[in-house]
């Protein structure tokens, strides 16, 4: 549970330390300098990456699991068509 006032950071879906110093995600500027076919196979090494090194990094894998799942909702994403579900893709 959260203490009041205590700000929290997301180490899995918005790390800070892959943050510029004026708001640019590491992960949008990767995105925007690759196709939809390479950032897809970009996400795909980073999930098996992620799958891999569970258990030898930390105690708890958890982590690595969670940002597995991180890249692989990013590759679903990029798969679906744009108009997908209603209003299309966000």
């Amino acid at each position: 549970m959260n203490e009041p006032g205590k700000i929290t950071v997301d180490l899995i879906n918005e790390p800070p330390h892959y943050q510029s110093d004026n708001g640019v995600e590491c992960i949008h500027a990767i995105r925007a300098s690759m196709t939809k076919q390479e950032f897809i196979g970009f996400c795909k090494g980073q999930v098996f990456k992620y799958l891999w090194r569970a258990n030898k990094k930390h105690d708890d894998p958890l982590s690595d699991y969670e940002k597995a799942q991180f890249y692989l909702k990013k590759m679903i994403h990029e798969s679906l068509p744009a108009d997908y579900g209603m209003g299309g893709r966000k």
